[in-house]
């Protein structure tokens, strides 16, 4: 048997509330997320979006994080796009090797139960 730990989040921001001038990322601060630096820009990982009850909404991997993110929030196509409001809270876990990237993200899945992913559900 195999067991497999949940890594923990390397980096966690939440959404906050916008107080004063606007930034320069209008579609990002619109969800209340405007601290995206946090994030490595050329590193692979895992992604999780949580709401506020700290329930996993969705997870995804990329291989490079902060613009993977940021496209969950622009992009027409997102597996969240419907869904983005609920979004509270972004954790992410930098791993490098895509075998892992992939491992990991489907044991999340199913483990924790994501609301909105779709592909690679077991549990159902």
């Amino acid at each position: 048997m195999i067991k497999i730990e949940i890594p923990n989040p390397d980096i966690v921001i939440t959404k906050s509330n916008q107080v004063g001038e606007q930034v320069e990322a209008p579609l990002s601060s619109e969800y209340g997320f405007t601290n995206y630096n946090k994030i490595p820009r050329d590193k692979g990982g895992i992604i999780l979006f949580f709401n506020a009850n700290d329930e996993l909404l969705f997870v995804g991997k990329a291989r490079k994080l902060r613009p993977r993110v940021k496209r969950h929030f622009e992009d027409q196509v997102s597996p969240i796009k419907l869904h983005r409001h609920e979004v509270y809270k972004i954790a992410v876990c930098v791993i490098e090797d895509p075998m892992e990237r992939e491992i990991y993200e489907t044991y999340i899945i199913n483990t924790l139960h994501a609301k909105y992913n779709t592909d690679k559900v077991f549990y159902k």
